[in-house]
């Protein structure tokens, strides 16, 4: 939801530096209000997805290399470190989370979404420096954001599946009822 109401605030901006009036300014206004809600609504469940799949992945592997709790959400708001470790994270509490975690199409997934997201940021930085209001960089960057989510929800997925299993099967039988 965040990524589509994105797309509509990238518009809307668009608009803004096409149409230079007040019609496009209350438009990109709301439109920024929405996107800013929804996208802060998806940060904080990735965040508490995030952390619940820490702790998970330090009870399946206690030997495992796991960050610590703090580094785990604070590395995604520490400028430049949030470009290259939190890709490592996500591999790590896969890898602690599942034996079959090295299966290449896994980290393939975390990886495109990593390139994907990090590519978003580049092109936005590139278009706001280069030619603001420019199409070609606008359809770039929500490209980018769209596949981003995309394939975020498909790695949430996969690590979310795979503790399932994981802890399911660490659970002890329920005792048998006396009879």
């Amino acid at each position: 939801m965040a990524a589509l109401a994105d797309v509509f605030r990238a518009l809307a901006v668009r608009d803004l530096h096409l149409h230079d009036t007040v019609e496009p300014s209350h438009k990109l206004a709301f439109v920024s209000m929405v996107f800013l809600y929804l996208m802060t609504l998806a940060i904080v469940l990735f965040l508490v997805w995030l952390a619940r799949s820490r702790r998970n992945a330090q009870e399946l592997s206690p030997r495992a290399s796991v960050p610590s709790p703090g580094w785990t959400i604070g590395v995604w708001f520490i400028p430049v470190v949030n470009l290259f470790v939190p890709r490592r994270l996500i591999l790590d509490i896969g890898r602690a989370s599942s034996s079959s975690w090295g299966q290449r199409r896994n980290t393939t997934l975390v990886n495109l979404w990593w390139v994907a997201w990090v590519s978003h940021t580049l092109v936005l930085v590139a278009a706001a420096q280069v030619a603001p209001g420019s199409m070609a960089f606008l359809v770039a960057a929500e490209t980018f954001m769209i596949a981003a989510a995309v394939l975020l929800g498909l790695v949430i997925e996969r690590v979310t599946e795979m503790q399932s299993s994981a802890l399911a099967a660490t659970m002890p039988a329920a005792p048998l009822a006396q009879a």
